[in-house]
């Protein structure tokens, strides 16, 4: 009889990927390919680092984690496949996604499987909203994000014409919508409000109309990658109006795409953890291996410290007891400091920061003065 031979490759791959019989086995899904495999990658190093911190001081109680990745494009359909596959293969948690259009439909599934999600970076309100008993966010949801933009907008450029553009995906046309209402209670109607599909190239006829109409205030909820091409085509348009954006555009490939066009952008996000006392280990791990903390690569590390915290407190893995535990405000530190949920799994005190491009790099301002502050390392 002959015996089955794996070439030494192969061999190697299978042992280094296979979690042990002990392991602790979390899922972590994001967009590895597509337009937003970038920020996908923030979520991916994130989890990783933090799996293997967490493994180096010994586990949770006791027990080493192992991690298995899925791609899901940023697409409802891959997600639920995602979802899916992590069922199958007996996934303790997961970390992700990282839109909420993939996060929300995965969290039904997960729902029914008795698995606890907990996403980095997924900021549609209907995520807790309408999400299961299962689900934690940790960044500010779209709706606080903006109504700061829209309360900034209108203290900073009175009398300007504003116009809203949007990618019609879901996470983004809530943070349109939002904006939208917050100016119409103060008594404002935006002059445009314009959509595109994503994976558009050509934004010449948009950036025309806009100009025309004489805007001076661009809110634009879209990736990175549609984000550039506008900023680019309204500068060539002639336009000089002020962008103003969520936090996809609080990434290096923003203005790897926009150019020049990035500078000025003004965008919501949290505060950037890489200057918080309590990430510089992490963040000197990361630049070791050639890494950039930024965006929501921090944010990522923090959720799986959550995790980690949640099963340490009540010294089980069961889902629905974790989920009760973060859920029940109790406050446990992170990279991205201390942190505490309500009873919805949503952040008990977010807190909105604002950045701008200037010079070619984003950097935390202060949105009474638009400048950058004096740095800070709290908490």
């Amino acid at each position: 009889m002959s015996k089955l031979r794996l070439p030494l490759a192969l061999l190697t791959l299978l042992l280094a990927t296979t979690p042990g019989l002990a392991d602790i086995l979390i899922g972590a899904a994001a967009p590895l390919s597509g337009n937003n495999a970038v920020l996908g990658e923030q979520l991916r190093r994130g989890v990783q680092l933090a799996v293997d911190d967490i493994n180096a001081t010994g586990g949770i109680r006791g027990e080493k984690l192992a991690v298995q990745f899925a791609d899901d494009g940023c697409d409802p359909r891959k997600a639920i496949d995602a979802a899916t596959s992590f069922v199958s293969a007996g996934v303790k948690a997961v970390i992700g996604h990282y839109c909420s259009g993939a996060s929300i439909p995965a969290s039904k599934v997960y729902q029914k499987a008795g698995i606890l999600e907990i996403s980095p970076a997924s900021t549609n309100p209907k995520y807790t909203d309408e999400g299961g008993w299962n689900v934690i966010r940790l960044v500010p949801r779209d709706d606080a994000q903006a109504r700061a933009a829209a309360v900034l907008v209108l203290d900073k450029f009175p009398g300007a014409k504003i116009a809203i553009v949007n990618d019609q995906t879901a996470a983004f046309a809530t943070l349109a919508a939002t904006f939208r209402d917050t100016l119409q209670q103060k008594g404002i109607t935006p002059a445009l409000q314009e959509s595109f599909k994503a994976g558009t190239k050509d934004f010449a006829p948009l950036a025309q109309r806009l100009n025309a109409a004489g805007i001076g205030v661009v809110y634009l909820t879209g990736s990175y990658v549609e984000g550039g091409l506008i900023a680019q085509a309204l500068r060539a348009a002639g336009s000089q109006a002020q962008i103003v954006s969520g936090d996809a555009l609080v990434t290096e490939d923003y203005g790897n795409q926009a150019k020049d066009a990035a500078n000025g952008t003004l965008m919501t996000f949290t505060y950037d953890p890489r200057k918080f006392k309590t990430a510089q280990g992490a963040v000197e791990r990361f630049r070791a291996q050639d890494q950039n903390a930024e965006g929501f690569t921090l944010y990522a590390y923090a959720a799986v410290q959550a995790l980690a915290a949640a099963a340490e407190a009540t010294g089980t893995l069961d889902a629905t007891r974790l989920a009760e535990w973060l859920r029940g405000g109790n406050r446990f530190d992170t990279v991205v400091g201390p942190i505490t949920f309500d009873q919805k799994g949503d952040l008990t005190n977010p807190a909105i920061a604002w950045f701008k491009w200037i010079d070619g790099r984003y950097v935390e301002v202060d949105p009474v003065t638009l400048v950058p502050p004096i740095p800070d390392t709290t908490p």
